[in-house]
């Protein structure tokens, strides 16, 4: 449960850097973490990465049908 929370708000902040990207030409991750090829910034590519294949299993999982009595 904890990893879901974590993954989704990794590619939450993925998507709005990539809403950033598209709409302003601005990369915030790079700009805070000193430029793309920084390490940190790299760190934080990979993890919205992993984090976005993780988010593929919350679509594969059977949901959890909740009861409204």
């Amino acid at each position: 449960m904890i990893m879901d929370r974590i993954a989704l708000l990794l590619v939450i902040i993925g998507a709005l850097n990539w809403g950033a990207i598209g709409l302003f030409s601005f990369d915030l991750v790079a700009w805070l973490c000193g430029g793309q090829a920084a390490i940190v910034s790299r760190v934080i590519y990979t993890a919205v990465a992993l984090a976005g294949i993780w988010c593929i299993s919350l679509l594969m999982r059977p949901r959890e049908v909740e009861s409204h009595e």
